[in-house]
């Protein structure tokens, strides 16, 4: 007959909890997994699987029901967070690409007489974001994002500090590839586009009785949908660039 030693039990209890913090952190914001389109029962049951496969992983010498206990339950949230945020934001720089040709092409101006506010986003952002969730997906950074975090658990234990605030400085500086990353997405269409609307501002000082918006819409449209096609062929390396310094700083900040 066995016998269960109860002074264990913290352990068993604190892994536990230490991993289930981690990887909600993580499914909070992280692309694929915390997407909303996931069934939420769908993500519980995740959570729960990673949970079971990482806590032995995750061992920690603190009762989870003390004041430590407590406080290493909130950074292991924060790390798990801090990771899917970095990683969010590759995608949201990507979506926001989209957004900026669907701009220059005409087609966010169902945004600007929205009678319900502008609620709804573009049909190019989600394109674009469908489009690099795919290439994810197909290069296996779902496996590779699992995989770093059960490596953070050797490299970064629970019990240890969490994240250093020069590495809560470096997530917010990466911010700024929400804007460069967007701007090198939306490039080469937006640069397409602007020679149509150069050609359409001499056409409008030669001949000012032309009615441009009734003409230069349907054009800039047709002409936006090519320069779309051809710009897609430079989305993937686009996306790669953003995603490696991406995978470079969450292995940075996880001491991996």
């Amino acid at each position: 007959m066995t016998t269960v030693d109860l002074a264990q039990l913290p352990v068993w209890l604190g892994g536990l909890l230490w991993a289930m913090g981690r990887v909600a952190g993580l499914f909070l914001v992280a692309p694929v997994y915390g997407a909303s389109v996931l069934p939420a029962r769908t993500r519980v049951g995740l959570i729960v699987m990673l949970t079971m496969v990482l806590a032995p992983m995750a061992p920690a010498r603190i009762d989870p029901l003390t004041a430590e206990g407590i406080a290493t339950m909130a950074g292991q949230v924060l790390i798990g967070a801090a990771v899917g945020f970095v990683l969010r934001l590759t995608f949201e720089a990507v979506a926001f690409g989209g957004q900026l040709v669907a701009q220059s092409m005409s087609l966010g101006f169902a945004e600007v007489v929205n009678p319900q506010g502008g609620g709804s986003s573009p049909v190019l952002n989600q394109f674009y974001l469908l489009l690099v969730t795919l290439l994810f997906l197909a290069m296996d950074g779902h496996l590779r994002l699992v995989a770093l975090l059960a490596e953070s658990f050797r490299t970064l234990p629970p019990g240890t500090d969490a994240i250093s605030p020069n590495g809560l400085h470096a997530v917010a500086a990466f911010g700024g590839q929400l804007f460069s990353g967007a701007v090198r997405v939306a490039l080469p269409a937006m640069t397409s586009l602007l020679v149509v609307n150069m050609g359409f501002a001499a056409i409008s000082r030669a001949a000012p009785a032309m009615n441009l918006f009734a003409v230069g819409f349907p054009i800039t449209i047709c002409l936006g949908f090519i320069a779309l096609w051809l710009a897609l062929r430079s989305l993937p390396g686009a996306f790669g660039a953003l995603e490696e310094s991406a995978w470079s700083l969450m292995r940075e900040l996880l001491g991996a």
